[in-house]
C-alpha cells in the first residue's frame, strides 16, 4: 500500500495529523508482520515486506547488504538457532520511519558463524530503525547485543582486574622482546 493511499491532504497540500497517525500505525503493522514472517520462516512473506532496492545495515558487515545478502545474513541466524524467536517489545513510528526494540531468544543447535553448536539457550536484545517507502521497508538499521549473545554462548570473556594485569604484562614483554638490542 503506498504512502499516497493513506494520505489525506489539507487545502494547502499537506497531510493531516489523522492521516500521519494512520500511516504510522500502518508502518508498525508492517514491521510486526515482517518479524512474524521471520518467526514463521516464511521467506516469501519476509521478502514481501522489503521494498525494491532494499538496503540493510547490520553489525559486523563491511558494507550495506542488498536484499539477497540480507536473506543470507538472517538465514545464518535461523541455521544456528532453529528455534529463534523475535518479539517486538516496543515500537514507535511516524510517516517515514519505524523503530523497534526487539528481543531474541533461541537455542544454539546449529553452526553459527563457524561456531559449532553449543546447545546453549540465548536471550538478547536489538534495536532497529526502518525507513519506509510505499508501505514496505526500504532501509533497515539493526544493532544486536552481540556481547550478551557471545557471553551466553561461552565465547566472550571479559577480563577481571587480575587477568587484565597478566594480559598487559604479557603483551609488554612481547613488545619489549621485539625492540632492537633486546633478547627474546
Amino acid at each position: 500500500m503506498s504512502n499516497e493511499t493513506h494520505a489525506t491532504t489539507t487545502a494547502g497540500g499537506g497531510r493531516t495529523e489523522e492521516s500521519a497517525a494512520l500511516l504510522a500505525e500502518h508502518h508498525k503493522a508492517v514491521l510486526r508482520r515482517w518479524i512474524e514472517a521471520y518467526n514463521d520462516r516464511d521467506d516469501q512473506g519476509e521478502a514481501d515486506a522489503r521494498a525494491h532496492g532494499y538496503i540493510a545495515h547490520a553489525p559486523g558487515e563491511p558494507a550495506p547488504l542488498a536484499s539477497q545478502a540480507w536473506t543470507e545474513f538472517i538465514g545464518s541466524f535461523a541455521a544456528g538457532f532453529p528455534d529463534l524467536r523475535l518479539t517486538v517489545e516496543d515500537v514507535v513510528a511516524d510517516e517515514h520511519m519505524v523503530a523497534a526494540r526487539v528481543s531474541f531468544s533461541g537455542t544454539h543447535t546449529g553452526e553459527f558463524q563457524s561456531l559449532p553448536p553449543t546447545n546453549k539457550k540465548v536471550a538478547f536484545g536489538a534495536v532497529e530503525i526502518n525507513r519506509m517507502m510505499d508501505g514496505k521497508v526500504a532501509e533497515h538499521w539493526v544493532q544486536l547485543d552481540q556481547v550478551a549473545m557471545l557471553r551466553q554462548l561461552g565465547m566472550l570473556i571479559i577480563p577481571g582486574p587480575r587477568l587484565l594485569i597478566h594480559i598487559l604484562v604479557h603483551q609488554a614483554k612481547k613488545l619489549g622482546s621485539r625492540l632492537p638490542g633486546r633478547a627474546s
